[in-house]
């Protein structure tokens, strides 16, 4: 049997300084080795019932414990979601819908699942790297060639999503899966965080907070202005000790 990593995680959200309501959702359930952000659009009521569905349909999931299971019970709770928001917005006669990232960790091995622009980070021997690739209309200029990183950080189509749970009838979601390290922190989070903080007072916080982070990231962002809502999940994956192992203190 694969040895399981011992996990630390901590779970913010914020309804920012400018926006009425919350569309943020989280999900975190360590027992399971999943966690889930995601950041709902299309107005209110829209945006956050298009991000709480999500959240809800992979809390109801029955995720197994092999890592292959696991990471398809994920993307098929996603795909559910993704119906259900659909056949409302088609209902209702007006879009909606929510990005999402997951993160799923058996023993040794991680998984990192997304659609849309939240991201996720990983934070390693002090190296913030970001495992996500944003689904936008301005990331799919950048990867042409057409635009600059330059002409890119204040196009008016920098927020414009190219993907999303519940705007088509079918999602394309994409993964990416590597092996952890001990010591790793995984960083999930909306745009309303890395829309806001550059990526270096990130890699100070999580360097001084550890797995902890999540409430000084959103108090940071708020300092910030914080314009959207924002949403943060801090996961700490360490390898367990002989104290650890016998119900001691590691």
């Amino acid at each position: 049997m694969t040895q399981q990593m011992i996990i630390d995680d901590s779970a913010a959200t914020h309804v920012g300084n400018v926006r009425s309501k919350n569309e943020d959702s989280h999900f975190s359930e360590p027992s399971l080795g999943v966690w889930l952000v995601a950041d709902g659009m299309g107005g209110h009521t829209n945006g956050q019932f298009a991000s709480q569905t999500i959240a809800e349909t992979l809390a109801a999931a029955d995720v197994p414990e092999d890592f292959e299971g696991a990471c398809d019970a994920v993307a098929d709770a996603v795909h559910t979601a993704n119906g259900i928001i659909f056949d409302k917005s088609q209902e209702m006669g007006s879009q909606m819908g929510s990005t999402f990232v997951a993160l799923v960790v058996r023993g040794h091995e991680f998984a990192v699942l997304w659609a849309g622009d939240s991201r996720v980070y990983l934070f390693r021997d002090g190296n913030l790297i970001q495992l996500t690739r944003d689904h936008t209309q301005i990331e799919a200029l950048l990867e042409r060639g057409l635009l600059t990183p330059e002409e890119a950080v204040d196009h008016p189509m920098k927020h414009v999503l190219a993907r999303a749970v519940g705007v088509e009838e079918h999602l394309q979601i994409d993964a990416i899966r590597d092996v952890v390290e001990s010591r790793d922190l995984f960083l999930l989070c909306s745009d309303g965080l890395h829309g806001v903080l550059d990526s270096s007072r990130i890699v100070e916080l999580l360097r001084t907070r550890g797995h902890d982070a999540s409430e000084a990231l959103v108090e940071e962002c708020l300092e910030h202005g914080a314009p959207d809502n924002v949403t943060v999940t801090v996961v700490g994956l360490r390898e367990p000790t002989l104290l650890s192992t016998n119900g001691e203190a590691s």
